[in-house]
């Protein structure tokens, strides 16, 4: 068997390992000119670890991130609303990890390279069509840096990992419009910042309508520091009149992002200095689609952000997207046909991920902070007079129980 896939990110590269763990042969095919560490931080959660974990990667991952030890929930005014030890820290058999989503990238790609050759990750092509039939699917695609004719790949299934934008989501949903958009702008950044906390630990502050998350993603240049992952996330704008893509990733200013950041304070940390410190970041609209009502179409189907783009909220966007890449690799190896794997894949993703996006739009398990400063806007002496301990933990719990990663689910896989 024979599988082609389209976009080198996470999702496609940690499936094209999947396949090769199984003995199924991958080749990836990739529009940018070379896979590059690009972006900022992004958290991987337990579950998904455990899948890197299974394809010896743990150590690889380590050189390069935090095993991330406590979530600290707070309100705009650096009041704790919720906290709770992460990972390893609260008993799971794999660790969290905070940590740089182009070294995620690029720690993954280097073992796709070392184990199916230079030749498995083909950069610099972008997929102009592909045909089915009875044996299989015929992929068409186009030097991306000239505009030629590049090269046609023929294989047993086409899964499309690429992306939000993805080409091959839109060609069998011409009608889908573009991304929806909640209103909210994201200015992301990245820089080496001194230790808060315990040097290990993240925090979300302010819920959906203007939020601050800070969290370390790799070791410092000094032991005092630690390159440091912030983002400000700001309702701004009409969700009706969402940002055209080319507005998208693209350079942030300061004159745009600080008087957001001042509304945050957050104890021992000096978020203007970090944000005015930071060498460069970037401007994003927060954006996902609609839940699709299949993936699957004959030998032909959707993975990651291509099926199931949802907010940012819960560390759970390249987390899901790992998760299909193994249900995906395990379907095809028990599966008679190829197509039969497909149906069971998306019969067991598709609705676990569209639930994961519907929560997310509302809050996701922040939402605990929107409970809180609604009852308690302008701060609060005690948070247990504001919101229970238990209602605040259903809001936390419920949501890792949805979205897989509860330590009774860890606990039972393990």
């Amino acid at each position: 068997m024979k599988v082609i896939i389209v976009g080198g990110g996470i999702g496609g590269l940690t499936l094209a390992l999947m396949l090769q763990a199984r003995g199924i042969g991958a080749v990836v095919y990739e529009q940018a000119s070379e896979i590059r560490e690009v972006g900022v931080g992004i958290n991987t959660l337990p579950h998904a670890i455990r899948e890197l974990a299974d394809l010896g990667l743990l150590p690889a991952l380590d050189a390069v991130a935090i095993r991330t030890r406590e979530l600290v929930y707070m309100n705009r005014f650096g009041q704790t609303v919720w906290r709770e030890p992460r990972g390893l820290h609260a008993g799971s058999p794999t660790p969290q990890f905070s940590i740089h989503r182009g070294r995620l990238q690029a720690v993954i790609r280097d073992a796709v390279v070392a184990r199916l050759g230079e030749g498995a990750v083909r950069t610099g092509r972008r997929l102009q069509g592909f045909i089915q039939d009875e044996g299989g699917v015929t992929a068409h695609f186009a030097d991306s840096r000239r505009g030629e004719t590049g090269e046609t790949e023929r294989g047993d299934i086409l899964v499309a990992a690429d992306g939000i934008h993805s080409m091959v989501r839109a060609h069998y949903f011409p009608d889908q419009g573009p991304p929806r958009w909640n209103g909210v702008q994201m200015w992301r950044g990245a820089c080496d910042w001194p230790v808060f906390l315990d040097g290990e630990s993240m925090i979300v502050a302010g819920g959906m309508a203007g939020k601050l998350v800070l969290y370390p993603i790799a070791k410092g240049k000094t032991a005092q520091t630690r390159l440091t992952n912030w983002v400000v996330n700001i309702r701004t704008g009409d969700p009706a009149k969402p940002p055209p893509k080319e507005a998208w990733s693209k350079p942030g200013r300061l004159e745009d992002v600080l008087p957001f950041a001042r509304r945050f304070t957050v104890p021992g940390v000096d978020i203007l200095g970090l944000i005015q410190a930071s060498p460069g970041f970037w401007d994003y609209p927060m954006c996902d689609r609609d839940p699709l009502p299949r993936w699957t179409h004959g030998r032909v189907t959707l993975l990651g952000d291509a099926a199931h783009p949802m907010y940012p909220v819960g560390s759970n966007g390249a987390s899901q997207a790992i998760l299909d890449a193994r249900c995906l690799a395990d379907g095809l190896v028990r599966s008679e046909h190829p197509r039969h794997a497909l149906a069971a894949y998306e019969a067991q993703r598709l609705p676990a991920t569209a639930e994961i996006v519907a929560l997310n739009r509302k809050g996701g398990p922040e939402r605990v902070i929107d409970a809180v400063e609604q009852l308690a806007p302008n701060g609060f002496d005690d948070v247990e007079r504001v919101l229970s301990y238990a209602k605040r933990e259903a809001i936390v719990k419920s949501y890792a129980g949805k979205a897989g990663f509860s330590q009774e689910q860890l606990a039972r896989r393990s």
